[in-house]
C-alpha cells in the first residue's frame, strides 16, 4: 500500500484510526460526571495534539535519525506562525496560501541556520541552535516590532486588523481562517446519551495533514536517504573516512525538520490567527525534545504519542484545583480529606510540571525507548503468555508417548 511494507501500513492505519476517531476516544466519560475532568475531546486541545505531533515528527527526522540535538526548533515554529498571519493580513483568510508560505519561509530560515550550525556537532551544535532561537525570539519581541516596519507587533503579538489590505478577501468570505469558505471553527456537536462529541473542521484538516506528513516520514525513514542519516548517527567520522560527505545529508535533514516545524506553526495560526514571540522561546524548543524522548527517539509513532502525552498533562492536570480534589474525596472524613488534598496539591494546577517531571524520570529510567518501548514490552508479554497458554493446552490434549 502506497509503497509501504505490511508493518508500516499497519502503523499508518493505526495513526489514521486514532486521529479520525479522536472525538470518541478522548471523551470516555459522560458529561457532568466526576471523571469528565479527564475528557480531552474538545476542538482546541485535539488541534494541539495533532499540531504538536507534526512538530515532533519533524524534529524526530533530525534528532532521531542523525542524532543532532537541536535546542532551537521553536524558531521555525514561530517563523511559520508569523508568515501565516502576514498572509492573512495581506491576501485573505484562506489558509492554503498561508500554510504554503509558512513552509517555504521556515525552510529558507532553517537552511540559513543549519548551514552555520552544522559546522559543529554535539553540544556545540545544540548551543548554536539555542543561540539562534533566542536571537530570533529577541528580534521578534523587540527589534522587529519597531513602529517603522513592525513585522511582529512585539509583546502584543501579530494579528489581523480591520484596516489590513486583504486584497483577495471576497465580500462573502468568512471573516476568520477558512478553507475555500469552510471556517476552521465550524463544529458539529453530536449528543449520545450523557456523552457529547465535537467534530471540528479545523481539527480534521490538521488530522489529514498529520497523516500525510506521517506517511512522508515513513518514506524518509525507509529510503536510502534515511539510511545515510542513520549512518551519520552511527559513526559520522568513519563515514567521512570512506569518502562520503555527510554535510549535504545533515543539512537536508535539518531543512526538512524545519519545514515540518513551519507547517506546525502555520497550522497554529490557521486555527487561531495570532502569532506571538513566546512560540520561539527556548521552553518551546525544550518541549519538543521532551515529546520525542518520551514517545521514543528514532521511532515513527513515538513523537506523536509523546506530543499527546505532554499536551494532555498540560491542559488537563493543570486545570485540576483544590475544589475539584475536595469534590473527589468528599466521602472521606473531614480531617482525612484535607490531608489527602494537601498531599496531592503540589502535583496539580500550577504544579503539573512536577508530575510531568516525575513521569519523565520514570520513563527515562525504566523505559529508555520511551512509550513505544513500553507498548512493545506489553505486546511481547501478551504474546508470551498466549504462547504459554497454547502450549499448556496442547500438552493436555495430546496423549502421552
Amino acid at each position: 500500500m502506497l509503497g509501504l511494507n505490511k508493518k508500516d501500513t499497519g502503523l499508518l492505519i493505526i495513526v489514521a484510526i486514532l486521529t479520525l476517531l479522536a472525538p470518541f476516544i478522548l471523551n470516555p466519560f459522560p458529561e457532568g460526571s466526576a471523571m469528565a475532568q479527564f475528557n480531552a475531546g474538545y476542538p482546541d486541545l485535539m488541534q494541539r495534539f495533532v499540531i504538536f505531533g507534526i512538530f515532533a515528527i519533524g524534529f524526530n527526522i533530525l534528532f532521531g535519525l542523525t542524532g543532532y540535538l537541536s535546542f532551537g526548533h521553536a524558531a521555525f515554529l514561530g517563523v511559520g506562525s508569523y508568515s501565516a498571519v502576514w498572509m492573512f493580513k495581506l491576501l485573505s483568510y484562506n489558509i492554503i496560501p498561508a500554510i504554503a508560505l509558512s513552509v517555504v519561509v521556515a525552510g529558507l530560515f532553517s537552511l540559513l541556520i543549519g548551514f552555520i550550525s552544522l559546522r559543529r556537532s554535539g553540544i556545540y551544535f545544540s548551543i548554536l541552535t539555542l543561540a539562534f532561537a533566542q536571537m530570533s525570539f529577541a528580534l521578534a519581541y523587540s527589534v522587529l516590532s519597531n513602529p517603522k516596519f513592525n513585522l511582529t507587533n512585539g509583546e502584543t503579538g501579530l494579528q489581523v486588523y480591520a484596516d489590513d489590505p486583504q486584497i483577495l478577501q471576497g465580500a462573502n468570505a468568512p471573516d476568520l481562517p477558512h478553507l475555500f469558505g469552510l471556517p476552521m471553527r465550524a463544529t458539529y456537536t453530536m449528543d449520545v446519551g450523557a456523552w457529547s462529541f465535537d467534530f471540528n473542521a479545523g481539527y480534521y484538516l490538521c488530522a489529514i495533514v498529520l497523516m500525510v506528513v506521517f506517511y512522508l516520514s515513513i518514506r524518509i525513514f525507509r529510503s536510502p536517504f534515511g539510511m545515510m542519516l542513520r549512518a551519520v548517527k552511527s559513526n559520522q567520522q568513519r563515514m567521512n573516512y570512506t569518502g562520503l560527505n555527510s554535510k549535504p545529508y545533515t543539512l537536508a535533514a535539518f531543512v526538512i525538520s524545519g519545514m515540518y516545524a513551519g507547517l506546525a506553526g502555520g497550522l497554529m495560526a490557521a486555527m487561531d490567527p495570532l502569532a506571538g514571540a513566546e512560540r520561539m522561546q527556548w521552553t518551546a524548543s525544550g518541549e519538543v525534545v521532551l515529546m520525542t524522548i518520551l514517545g521514543g527517539t528514532g521511532t515513527l509513532i513515538g513523537p506523536v504519542l509523546g506530543a499527546g502525552f505532554i499536551k494532555y498533562f498540560e491542559n488537563i492536570f493543570s486545570k485540576i484545583n483544590d475544589n475539584v480534589l475536595h469534590s473527589w474525596f468528599a466521602f472521606l472524613p473531614d480531617g482525612l480529606e484535607d490531608a489527602v488534598v494537601f498531599v496531592i496539591h503540589p502535583f496539580i494546577g500550577k504544579g503539573w510540571h512536577l508530575t510531568l517531571g516525575i513521569l519523565f524520570m520514570l520513563v527515562v529510567i525504566y523505559l529508555p525507548g520511551g512509550l513505544v518501548e513500553g507498548g512493545q514490552r506489553l505486546l511481547n508479554r501478551f504474546k508470551r503468555k498466549k504462547s504459554n497458554t497454547d502450549d499448556a493446552t496442547s500438552g493436555k490434549t495430546e496423549p502421552a508417548e
